[in-house]
């Protein structure tokens, strides 16, 4: 496997969560880690409890001139990019009579074909190291939750896209991936304003009986699942679950 020390990694959405912990986990081991997020102080104030190994763009990955200053920033910080973490999202959840074709582009745009094109413009870097791209999945996509369809489906859309880009890269020497994490508390649901704090934690812990083992995860785990995408030389087109057992469907 690739040794993680010396590798550039994009990290998108890295300024909570389980973009935080990764770019933590990564720069623990001696990688050069670039971070992005919309909340300028935000992302300033990780990057700079991480250290030296970690650069930061305030940037929105919907938009394409941002998205190449994060590019930019990551050759220049890291040499070139090694590894493309997608994981900049937002949740919608709303019953299908409520739905609205602005908010449902917006989940898209956001969820899906903001990674799709940051992909397409940081592939030749990619090529270069051979490399790989990471995007991040859901349970929801095996666990159907009443509401929440427009976020499922936009997850849906990127597990599907990894099994073919996959193809479509692979020959070129890039690996394509994604993590599918179960239950792990971070900001997305508060960010959509679905949650309090509390209530979120009171809702995620609430759900530990429903994982194979008994609790619920943590940012962690999931990234130590990025950093095993990362690393494996002979493994793409795969959506790797950590959660638990959380999509085995059965509840204790």
């Amino acid at each position: 496997m690739r040794n993680i020390k010396e590798m550039s990694i994009v990290i998108t959405g890295g300024g909570s969560g389980i973009g935080e912990e990764t770019a933590r986990h990564f720069a623990e081991q001696g990688a050069h880690v670039t971070i992005c997020g919309r909340r300028e102080n935000k992302i300033r104030e990780v990057a700079q409890s991480i250290g030296t190994n970690c650069a930061w763009v305030c940037a929105d990955v919907t938009n394409h001139n941002d998205r190449q200053r994060v590019i930019d920033t990551a050759v220049s910080h890291g040499g070139g990019i090694d590894a493309l973490v997608s994981n900049a999202g937002n949740m919608l959840r709303r019953p299908i009579g409520e739905w609205t074709e602005e908010s449902l582009l917006d989940i898209f745009n956001t969820n899906v074909i903001a990674g799709m094109l940051l992909s397409q413009q940081a592939l030749s870097h990619l090529v270069e190291r051979k490399g790989s791209i990471i995007f991040i999945g859901s349970i929801y996509t095996v666990r159907a939750y009443p509401g929440a369809a427009p976020y499922a489906a936009t997850k849906g859309a990127l597990e599907a896209l990894v099994k073919v880009l996959a193809t479509e890269v692979g020959p070129r020497g890039v690996r394509v991936g994604a993590i599918r994490p179960g239950a792990v508390l971070t900001e997305i649901n508060q960010r959509a304003g679905d949650f309090t704090d509390d209530e979120a934690a009171a809702r995620l812990q609430s759900m530990a009986n429903q994982h194979a083992l008994g609790r619920t995860g943590t940012t962690r785990e999931i990234a130590e699942g990025i950093e095993f995408l990362t690393r494996a030389e002979w493994v793409t087109g795969e959506v790797l679950a950590i959660d638990g057992g959380l999509g085995l469907g059965v509840s204790f």
